[in-house]
């Protein structure tokens, strides 16, 4: 009778079930305390615990490597941001306008060359007195007797044989070659120096102005280019008053500028 209450006991039952659960989990069927399927227990928590560190350890070269690609990345963003500031800073303090097609390119002269996406070519190159300038991949080029538009373009034609879609930016930082020769009614005749594209009607000042006796109706620019002079009227007045159609005048490199009386 008292076997039979204690199977009636719906507590001993629970426990029953629950210690059969814990064994068909663990092993499957039998006893959990047998020693065999406790070794067996021991072994599935042992791999178990075996994925888990290597989980975590996956995790965690994962994170490094993540961090490392950011740093890397903003590595590389900073690397590609110097030679676009470096330009930026050129253009800033430019003697010449960039890309001018204007100005021409002399011995002595500091070129500018910046190449987008290719820092290694992106340089200072100074004009020699050969008229040659060098640069990677293309080695020589004459820039003398060439604007800095013109350089561009060809520039452009060379570094297609090793870049994809170039785009070339071409500076003037130092304009030294750049001299104009002042002859005639102005106090200060002779060569002046230029540092910086200039027109007409500031180099006159740099020659002192004008003296009593000058015709400033008359002035003539003596110009070569192309082994060939042309001779350029300038009616001063005009410019200075303002008059539709009379210009102010960029002057090139060697021009002869002559004030009558």
């Amino acid at each position: 009778m008292r076997v039979a209450s204690t199977y009636n006991d719906p507590s001993a039952k629970n426990a029953a079930d629950a210690r059969t659960a814990s064994e068909i989990i663990f092993h499957g069927v039998g006893s959990a305390r047998s020693p065999s399927r406790w070794r067996e227990m021991m072994r599935r928590l042992q791999i178990a615990g075996l994925f888990l560190i290597a989980y975590c350890l996956l995790a965690g070269v994962a994170v490094v490597f993540a961090q490392q690609a950011a740093q890397d990345a903003g590595k590389a963003e900073k690397k590609a941001a110097a030679p676009k500031a470096e330009l930026q800073t050129r253009q800033a303090t430019a003697q010449v306008a960039a890309d001018s097609g204007t100005y021409v390119i002399g011995p002595e002269d500091v070129l500018y060359i910046y190449v987008w996406k290719e820092e290694n070519l992106s340089r200072s190159v100074p004009v020699r007195m050969d008229g040659m300038i060098s640069i990677p991949l293309v080695d020589d080029i004459k820039a003398a007797g060439l604007t800095p538009l013109q350089l561009k373009e060809l520039l452009l034609a060379k570094l297609r044989e090793f870049v994809d879609t170039p785009d070339v930016t071409v500076i003037v930082t130092e304009a030294n070659s750049y001299k104009v020769y002042v002859q005639g009614e102005v106090r200060t005749p002779g060569v002046i120096r230029l540092r910086a594209e200039t027109s007409l009607v500031q180099v006159i000042v740099l020659a002192g102005g004008f003296t009593d006796w000058a015709d400033k109706k008359k002035i003539t620019i003596l110009r070569k280019e192309g082994g060939k002079e042309s001779r350029i009227r300038v009616n001063y007045k005009k410019i200075i008053d303002g008059d539709e159609g009379a210009r102010d005048i960029i002057l090139k490199s060697g021009d002869i500028i002559i004030v009558p009386n």
